[in-house]
């Protein structure tokens, strides 16, 4: 009888006869949506709930503040098809587009900087600071300041330059397989090159083109409705059920690239698949509200506090992204009544403080 050296992994069988579902090897709660099968953890689970019951809440102060007050109640008596005619208008044509779209927005940037942070397994790992929002802006930027194209020829080119800017950093960070560290340095040295490029694309520009691409470049909601709500959603409808299926392999692959493989994950195919959905969840929010900041950086991570969860959690990390962005612009409109200021201000500051804590709290972990 010969016997298996110490340290070797022999890939465990997922086909045919004593098949082996590498999913059953995580612990949690089965649901099953039709085709699609999740196993979801008890505590994220609970920490899911609790903030959808925080976006309710942020939602309803969003929609009845400002220059005319809607109470809680009439919002919910208006959003039921019951209002009036004024709180109809107020509530479904004024507010409603704005806080739709930043609740998609919101959930497209957590989704995205979980499955980077997951990938490069680092808190770093995030589409803002690995240059792939840059890469976007850039694409807008040569619509609105070179080519002159309009609202829709914007969104695509934001949406062809974070893709474009994903595959030279993956192909860059490539070296039979793609680790985290080298993603994250080459993705930081693209986003700074890209920066230069925008900055250098501002100042040829007009004084008029350039105040536009600043707004724009600042990340806001102002002015939004459901002309930029509708491809959004409908694009994020397509992308979360894919990333929702690779989500197994996914936390599989977050043990190593070799134990991966071992339960017969694809690894390289599942992290090509699960880099393009994440840049395009990156692009389209960028496309639509422009590079707003940070919150695909701090969503992963609180999410995966509250939930408790050894990594990081999907479902959790989209629902915190929209609670964040939805508290921010309710914080941007409100904190300097009547100026309103652009969502992106508003999560730079926060995730300025949020970054120095997160690195602080890294630095003190490595020196334990």
């Amino acid at each position: 009888m010969t016997s298996r050296p110490k340290g070797l992994a022999l890939p465990l069988p997922t086909t045919g006869p004593g098949a082996v579902d590498p999913a059953a090897l995580v612990p949690g709660l089965r649901i099953r949506l039709g085709p699609l099968r999740l196993r979801v953890a008890r505590r994220p689970l609970a920490a899911g709930l609790g903030l959808v019951a925080a976006l309710l809440v942020v939602g309803v102060a969003a929609l009845g503040t400002g220059d005319f007050q809607v109470s809680p109640a009439d919002v919910l008596r208006t959003l039921a098809g019951r209002g009036t005619g004024t709180t109809d208008y107020v509530v479904n044509e004024l507010r409603l587009p704005r806080l739709a779209l930043g609740i998609v927005v919101g959930a497209a940037l957590g989704l995205s900087g979980a499955v980077f942070q997951s990938l490069a397994r680092n808190p770093l790992g995030s589409p803002d600071l690995i240059g792939f929002e840059t890469g976007a802006a850039t694409g807008a930027l040569l619509q609105i300041l070179v080519l002159g194209g309009g609202p829709f020829a914007v969104a695509l080119g934001a949406v062809g330059g974070g893709f474009a800017t994903a595959l030279v950093v993956y192909l860059l960070a490539y070296r039979r397989g793609v680790q985290g560290y080298r993603l994250i340095v080459v993705g930081i040295a693209a986003g700074a090159l890209l920066s230069s490029v925008n900055a250098y694309l501002m100042t040829e520009a007009s004084i008029d083109e350039a105040q536009a691409a600043a707004v724009w470049l600042t990340g806001s909601l102002n002015g939004r409705g459901w002309e930029q709500f509708a491809p959004a959603a409908a694009a994020i409808g397509l992308l979360l059920p894919a990333v929702l299926l690779m989500g197994r392999h996914l936390r599989l692959m977050e043990s190593g690239d070799d134990s991966a493989k071992a339960l017969g994950v694809p690894v390289e195919r599942s992290r090509a698949l699960l880099v393009v959905c994440a840049v395009l969840l990156a692009a389209v929010a960028t496309a639509s509200a422009g590079p707003v900041s940070f919150v695909a950086l701090a969503a992963p991570q609180l999410a995966r506090r509250l939930s408790g969860a050894a990594g990081v959690s999907l479902l959790p990390s989209a629902l915190m992204g929209s609670v964040l962005l939805c508290a921010a612009d309710l914080a941007a409109q409100r904190v300097l009544a009547p100026i309103q200021l652009p969502v992106g201000i508003m999560t730079a500051a926060i995730g300025g403080l949020y970054l120095v804590w997160l690195l602080s709290h890294e630095w003190r972990s490595g020196r334990r």
